[in-house]
């Protein structure tokens, strides 16, 4: 019996087909210039870093007076910081050998980073491009403030000041990236005229820090315009590449680059919202502002990371539980703790004539209440994130959940393998499907009478369905059966 489930091909929208999706490879003499050319950028880089870490290290025993973004760097000490050091306990010195120590590391993780994608990946145009923007960033620092000390410590050196203004050519470079990660190629062909707007940003960065033109005396709306005609465009062409050009790979590699970055200013923007929501964090001498510069350093930490997975390929489809992850306990978080201060705020205010304004009977049940929540709320909002999230596999579950039960009853063949039919069609959704079972041939009859021909057993719920025969006369037709991916 041959037994062909008719399916609805896709249809294909895409916008632009003849565009060439594959990874670009450079060869010959553009592959030997490439290398040349990266080898002598990270040479000064390298020199940047290792000039810059005592030049780091004395311009933090500096205390910074004004609130300039470019004079004053993260990390540098103000004199709120100072008091709250004061307040801690903590010497200037124990301060500054700390915001050193995790500033070194994060640049030599980015070094590293780096370094592994180059080893890997050093005949790709996005590899090189990758590897050096880490390891420049590593050298530089993460917002240019190892670069910018030693200018600040040694401004007679010509060749330094140079370099600090070329430096800030690296945001420039952050527009190729986004115009062509993740495969090396310009999408679309016209994307490469957006790098003037990172070009013409780069100006304001290396205005004098008293000049209108700085960006540091700007107001707050025209740095979110400069922020958006730049970010902005490349957010665009990476989510125009995603949805109309790049392969099931490539589009688990700009997942695994956007769950960084959304990460990073998720927590940034958190972190700033509850200092300006409490009141006490937001005097100058607070150890929540002391804490600003440590916290930045960890947050931005992801990108390089994630980075390195995207092109070293490992483990990319792991980033889809990882989101799932991160919804779903990122939601539980939020619910439970807003459980809680509703529970303790309004138990205590409820319960202030028996118990008193301050009692430790409103916490306890509180408490026990969250905890009692935790696993069912869980549980809910797992199921809300895969149906509203993950919607065709949390359909695909349901079908193969409704198909094991049937399954336990169902013991006419045909209706059983039209019903097989139906289940893969839903969930592997493939461009053509058959099932083919192989009829007995005469001469295998049992000589004997009496004896039982074999029946197709049903298995139990998550196990594959198998005929008693010795010779499983069942085979599926696999000449096409190519998914839609």
């Amino acid at each position: 019996m041959n037994t062909h489930h008719p399916l609805t091909q896709p249809s294909s929208t895409s916008l632009t087909p003849a565009l060439n999706t594959s990874d670009k490879h450079l060869q010959g003499l553009w592959l030997v210039i490439a290398r040349v050319g990266w080898g002598a950028i990270v040479l000064i880089d390298l020199l940047i870093f290792v000039l810059s870490i005592p030049a780091y290290a004395a311009q933090l025993h500096a205390i910074c007076t004004t609130a300039n973004i470019i004079t004053c760097h993260p990390g540098m000490v103000t004199p709120g910081n100072a008091v709250a050091l004061s307040h801690l306990g903590i010497p200037l010195n124990g301060y500054i050998a700390y915001m050193l120590t995790i500033t070194l590391s994060a640049s030599l993780i980015s070094l590293a980073t780096g370094a592994i994608i180059v080893w890997r990946k050093s005949q790709e145009t996005i590899g090189l491009l990758v590897s050096l923007l880490l390891i420049t960033f590593g050298c530089c620092g993460s917002t240019l403030e190892l670069v910018g000390a030693l200018s600040a410590v040694h401004p007679d050196w010509v060749v330094v000041q140079v370099i600090s203004r070329v430096a800030y050519i690296i945001y420039p470079a952050f527009g190729l990236f986004f115009c062509l990660f993740p495969n090396g190629r310009f999408v679309p062909r016209w994307s490469w005229l957006l790098l003037g707007l990172w070009i013409i940003s780069v100006f304001p960065f290396n205005a004098p820090p008293d000049s209108p033109l700085s960006v540091g005396n700007w107001s707050p709306v025209l740095l979110a315009a400069l922020l958006l005609f730049t970010w902005g465009n490349g957010l665009f062409v990476q989510i125009y590449r995603y949805r109309q050009i790049s392969r099931p790979e490539q589009r688990q590699q700009t997942r695994w680059f956007a769950f960084a970055c959304v990460i990073t200013i998720v927590l940034n923007t958190l972190y700033s919202v509850i200092g300006e929501l409490i009141p006490a964090f937001t005097q100058p001498d607070s150890p929540y502002q002391l804490a600003y510069a440590s916290v930045t350093v960890f947050f931005f930490l992801s990108i390089p990371l994630a980075l390195a997975i995207a092109m070293l390929r490992y483990r990319l489809w792991d980033i889809d539980i990882l989101i799932n992850r991160t919804l779903v306990y990122g939601l539980l978080t939020v619910t439970l703790l807003g459980s809680y201060l509703l529970l303790v705020f309004g138990g205590q205010y409820l319960l202030a004539s028996l118990f008193g304004p301050n009692n430790t009977v409103v916490l306890v049940i509180s408490t026990l209440l969250v905890f009692a929540l935790f696993q069912p709320l869980r549980q809910r909002v797992q199921q809300l994130v895969d149906r509203r999230f993950y919607r065709s596999k949390y359909d695909a579950v349901q079908v193969v959940a409704r198909f094991s039960e049937t399954l336990r009853q169902e013991m006419n063949l045909e209706q059983l393998c039209s019903q097989m039919l139906t289940v893969v069609q839903e969930t592997v959704q493939p461009t053509s499907l058959s099932l083919w079972l192989c009829p007995r041939k005469p001469e295998e009859e049992p000589a004997k009478s009496g004896t039982r021909l074999p029946l197709p057993s049903i298995s139990e719920p998550g196990e594959h369905p198998h005929f008693a025969s010795p010779n499983p006369p069942m085979s599926h037709d696999s000449t096409n059966h190519t998914g839609k991916g």
